[in-house]
This record gives C-alpha cells, structure tokens and sequence, in this order.
C-alpha cells in the first residue's frame, strides 16, 4: 500500500509539473531520473516530448510508404533489421498486428533518413525507433525520433564509427574511477569496450528481454546528458565486479561474460549508481583520458542543452569553428596530460551525499544544465 500511494504521489507531482505555465521541465527531468521513472506509458506520451523540447501540437502529418521506399538506399537493411526485430515486441501480440506495427517502423526510420541525408543509418537503430513506436504510436514516435537522431544518437549516425568508438572510450576512465581492480583486470585480458557496443548504440533496447525494464531506462537517458548510457554500461560492469575478477584473464573469457548482460540487475540501483557516478566524474573530467584527438570532434564531449539551443546553426560554420577550436585545444591538452590520476577515495566519500537518488537526480539534471557553458565549444547544432 505504501508503494501505491508513493506512485500515486509521484503521478500527481508528474501532471502538476505538465500542467504549470511554463511546463516545469527541470522537474519532470527529475521525475524521469527518480525511483520507477514516469510510471506509465500514458506518462511517457505526454512527458518524452517534453524532455526532448518537441512540439505536440504541430506533428507533420506521416508520408506515404511507398514513395519513401522507392529509390532508397537503406530500404533493403532496415527491412532486414525489422524482420529480425520479432523479440522486440510484446509477446503474444497478433501476428497482424506485429506485422502492422512493423511496416510503420520501416516508414518511421525511412522518413526520418530522408528528412535528415547527413544522417546514415546503423544496424540497432530500429531497436531505438521500436521502443518509442511502441509507447507513443507512429507519428508521435517519428517526431522524437528525429530530434534524438540529430541530438543525442547523432554521433552513431555519422558516416564512420569513429564517434562512436569515441564515446566507447569514455567506459574504461569510469571504471578505473571507481574499482581501479577491474579496471586493470580488463587491461590485462585485453578486452577492449566491443562488448557494449550494442548497449549503447541501441540504448540497451537489443540485450534487455522485459520491454519495462527498456522504458525505464529510456526514461532515465531521455532526461539526461547523451553520455549516460555510456555511465551506466560501466555501473553494469561494477555491478559484476565478482565475476569479472573469478574469469579467466583473457580476452575471449571476458568478452564472452561480459556480453551476455544479466537480466535481473537492480535497475534502480544502477540507474541512482550512475547518476552518482555522473556528478562525481564528468564527461568534462575523462575527456582527457577518452583519446584527447577526438574529445573535439564528437556531439558528447561537451552538451549544451538543447532545449536551451533553439537556434539552429549551420553545422559547416559549426564544424569550421570546432577546427580551429580543436587547434587551440591541442595545445591546451599538452599541458594538462601531465597531471596525475584524481584521488578517487576522495571522491568517493561522496558518495554517501548524493546516494539517495533525489539528490543525485537534482544534481545531475543541474550538471547538465550548468557544465555546458564553460566550454566555448557548441557541439549541437
């Protein structure tokens, strides 16, 4: 009974902050990060856009299938992706309506690769655009869609992997952070971060069986910085610290436990561990260990907030500017790789402060908000 009128609190605090003018965002940010998430699918529909500053009232009407699948050249792919992708709905479902349902992801992604040519499409991309047809229906789904693909996925879309790749970099500073043990275990066994790759580019969509577990999650990265994911692969790999140490030290072992995720972690627990982890250790702290030559070149090393950045620059000036930005940083960088690893056992008497999750989702929602400007790089256009 207790936990029902906890929930039944929380629904009440959710509309409230919908229903202030102006909508009180930094408190559904909160509500999204904090025990159980938004609750409810109904929840999600009304505050997912909002997190993602998209406007309800004003969705483009959905194109046509078919003339968005002559002539396109990632038609063949996505079909095969979303043939594939039968676990990914619920079990039980009709036949016809599964089939229905996965024709509208193929208009889904379609539609958005067409309005976005800078973007390419990767294999784990229909996990994502799944998740969110399933909750909010097609043309709701679509509009988010296209704003995460130019914000937080963007760095999947690129042409190469080398962003991405970037952004795999950033796990093993925040495990040696935290357990510098597993960290060197790692080293040793010469596992590498490939193991989560399919976490991160498909927001855990692809490994998680319980389709609840997956919302939740989204409901976490949806209100925070477009890192967290990758914070949170780390917290999944602390979490099995015991096992990782009990493997064989080689790279085949490792990979192998690592990859199979298991399906009963502490979602809760893990999601208030990597808010802690967030605010104790910053993308803006590990950028130097996260290979400096490309701390520049990705969306994730600095994040302005972008319901904050309604005006749409041109990506070439922005790109032109981050050159000469990154020239003056190389310089900036040779001074700072000399200094020594942070005293992490002081950091973590931390932890005790910010452990009960109201004070760590405060402070990352606050982080994400405030970190930003202190960088002269805008990286979302």
């Amino acid at each position: 009974a207790d936990f029902d009128s906890k929930k039944k609190r929380k629904v009440a605090e959710i509309y409230q902050a919908l229903n202030s003018d102006p909508i009180d965002v930094a408190a559904l940010r909160r509500m999204a990060i904090s025990e159980g998430g938004l609750l409810t699918d109904e929840i999600r529909c009304k505050v997912w856009p909002k997190l993602l500053s998209v406007n309800t009232d004003d969705l483009p009407p959905l194109p046509a299938g078919k003339e968005l699948r002559e002539n396109n050249k990632d038609y063949q792919q996505v079909l095969l992706d979303v043939r594939r992708s039968l676990r990914r709905f619920p079990p039980g479902m009709p036949d016809d309506q599964r089939e229905g349902l996965q024709e509208e992801l193929i208009d889904i992604i379609l539609h958005v690769l067409k309005r976005n040519p800078q973007l390419h499409y990767y294999q784990g991309y229909h996990d994502i655009v799944v998740t969110f047809l399933l909750v909010v229906g097609d043309r709701l789904a679509t509009a988010l869609v296209e704003k995460l693909s130019t914000h937080h996925l963007r760095d999947f879309m690129d042409p190469t992997m080398d962003n991405t790749k970037h952004i795999l970099n950033y796990l093993m500073p925040i495990i040696d952070q935290v357990n510098p043990e597993v960290h060197d275990f790692m080293q040793s066994a010469e596992v590498g971060t490939i193991f989560a790759l399919s976490w991160l580019i498909t927001w855990f969509g692809h490994v998680l069986s319980d389709f609840r577990h997956v919302v939740r999650l989204y409901d976490f990265f949806l209100a925070c910085h477009p890192l967290m994911p990758i914070y949170f692969a780390a917290v999944i790999v602390l979490y099995r610290e015991q096992e990782v140490l009990d493997c064989e030290c080689d790279m085949a072992s490792v990979h192998h436990l690592l990859s199979q995720i298991p399906q009963d972690l502490p979602y809760e627990t893990l999601i208030s561990r990597a808010g802690d982890l967030f605010v104790q250790f910053p993308p803006s702290e590990l950028a130097r260990e996260a290979a400096q030559q490309q701390a520049e070149r990705t969306a994730a090393s600095t994040f302005k907030d972008f319901e904050l950045a309604s005006v749409q620059q041109r990506p070439d000036t922005v790109l032109r500017q981050r050159f000469r930005e990154r020239l003056r940083g190389e310089e900036r960088t040779k001074s700072i790789l000399t200094k020594p690893r942070t005293n992490r056992f002081v950091k973590l008497a931390v932890m005790g402060l910010t452990v009960a999750l109201g004070a760590a989702a405060l402070a990352v929602v606050k982080s994400a908000l405030e970190w930003a400007p202190k960088f002269e790089l805008q990286i979302f256009p």
